[in-house]
């Protein structure tokens, strides 16, 4: 994909449907509906005829497009909590929004913007749950909740945390084993249930992730990649980190950044005497190891260049952002003064990638703002 169509994907809003995305890099087609995710999506539809109640888990920076799109005609018969995970990437004077656009959709459905790692946030979650079961159905000795989602929204994570709950509420029922977590999209396989409520009886239900058959559009396909619903390496990083510029760009977000009133900004700069070693990969969500106060420094200051060679390159270009070849060579800019404020060797042969991974790590851990990149639509489309 070259860079006019990740400018033509930003800005058309109209483009047709695709079938399948073609970004391999040698241009054939992806096969995204691998073997254990066509298993996982016949389990799913299969438990959701038993479901009295569904927790569809989005990301927040995509609430539309991280949809499990293919299962929305069995999802729309289902009484259906919406839960916007990984709110505290998101924005969070957009947020509002998208839950008022999701509770209006359905008189049997409810939005609720969460933070998975957060036993106080998924406890709210829980009450919703019980309230709108407990509102319909009195008298059922058992009820089960099935959470679904696309890979990497973080559905495991909620799980698990759903687990921590039910063990304190009940630490006598049976042990159950907890979701498995991985770097990489659809590495849960396992189903498990959790019990959460007594009288009646309620039992959460874990399910595989699963990506859509069939990615509707391109802008569908890169947001999924830029959130990390899809293998940086099916898209390819610099394709991810090229897009990723273009909605900066188009959006003038950089030129927002010079009114942060922060430390980073007013020009403090932490100076260690010895080379850091901190690795941008302890930024990645189950990071090992926590970083110190001259981790945190160091990287304050590097988001500090990152956003003054983007400041920089946007408020001196001369050139229209509408325009394909003008954003190209802006972008073309960017990269290399990216590559400066990163610290990249100059001849370095990957630096172009090397750039790319550092950027996409400092955007996907928040470290650029918080984002939405999908658009409230109006009321009457479907959700």
């Amino acid at each position: 994909m070259g860079l006019g169509e990740a400018k033509r994907v930003v800005t058309n809003k109209k483009l047709k449907g695709l079938g399948e995305m073609a970004f391999a890099v040698g241009g054939g087609p992806v096969n995204w509906f691998p073997g254990h995710m066509a298993a996982a999506t016949r389990a799913i539809r299969d438990r959701l005829k038993l479901a009295d109640l569904v927790v569809e888990v989005r990301d927040a920076r995509i609430p539309f497009s991280s949809a499990s799109h293919h299962l929305q005609p069995q999802l729309s018969s289902k009484r259906r909590v919406v839960a916007l995970n990984k709110k505290d990437l998101a924005n969070p004077n957009i947020m509002p929004k998208w839950i008022r656009y999701f509770d209006s959709c359905s008189t049997n459905q409810d939005c609720v913007a969460i933070n998975a790692h957060s036993k106080t946030s998924v406890n709210k979650l829980l009450e919703l749950v019980e309230f709108k079961l407990r509102e319909v159905i009195s008298r059922e000795p058992t009820l089960l909740v099935l959470v679904v989602g696309v890979p990497n929204v973080g559905k495991s994570a909620l799980i698990n945390s759903i687990h921590q709950i039910a063990s304190s509420r009940f630490p006598v029922q049976e042990k159950m084993k907890r979701a498995t977590v991985g770097p990489l999209p659809g590495v849960t396989q396992d189903i498990a249930g959790y019990k959460i409520a007594h009288q009646p009886s309620i039992y959460v239900l874990d399910t595989p992730g699963v990506l859509v058959p069939s990615i509707p559009d391109i802008e569908t396909g890169l947001k999924l990649a830029l959130t990390g619903s899809v293998k940086d390496s099916v898209v390819g990083e610099e394709r991810i980190a090229q897009y990723l510029l273009a909605v900066l760009n188009t959006r003038g977000t950089p030129l927002h950044w010079k009114h942060l009133n922060n430390r980073r900004l007013e020009g403090i700069r932490y100076d260690s005497k010895e080379k850091h070693e901190y690795n941008l990969k302890d930024l990645r969500p189950k990071r090992r190891k926590l970083p110190n106060d001259s981790d945190v420094f160091y990287v304050e200051d590097l988001v500090t260049e990152v956003q003054c060679a983007l400041y920089l390159t946007l408020l001196e270009f001369t050139g229209n952002v509408e325009d394909e070849s003008d954003l190209e060579g802006l972008i073309e800019q960017q990269f290399v003064a990216l590559q400066k404020a990163f610290k990249i060797p100059h001849k370095a042969s990957e630096a172009r990638l090397m750039v790319s991974k550092k950027l996409l790590t400092l955007f996907r851990a928040g470290k650029l703002g918080p984002f939405i990149l999908d658009d409230v639509p109006d009321a009457n489309t479907v959700s």
